[in-house]
């Protein structure tokens, strides 16, 4: 028993976050990319009526880590839906993507 508790010692992970990587950066819109090395998130926060957007944040995955990634935001989501109720896909609400600005795709 104390060698099984030695060896989940040894295999955590300390992080560390700052103050300002913890106050998060809001998007409303994610654009994908890849290449055959790599997968690249930007995270886009498009405001009504502004023509223009910048990226908030590039996150850069090897293949690897996007599909473990994919698979961690499904399971995530779905913990979630079971507590809180389906989540409505927008799609479905019919909400106009341009904001009063240029057509976005994700």
């Amino acid at each position: 028993m104390m060698e099984d508790q030695n060896q989940q010692q040894q295999n955590q992970l300390n992080i560390e976050i700052s103050e300002e990587v913890a106050e998060g950066e809001y998007a409303n819109l994610a654009i994908i990319t890849h290449s055959h090395a790599e997968f690249v998130i930007d995270f886009v926060n498009v405001m009504p009526g502004t023509p223009k957007s910048k990226v908030k944040s590039r996150i850069i995955l090897t293949p690897q880590h996007a599909k473990r990634f994919m698979k961690a935001l499904t399971e995530n989501i779905q913990r979630f839906e079971a507590a809180n109720g389906k989540i409505q896909d927008l799609e479905d609400v019919q909400l106009p993507m341009t904001f009063g600005g240029p057509t976005a795709q994700a």
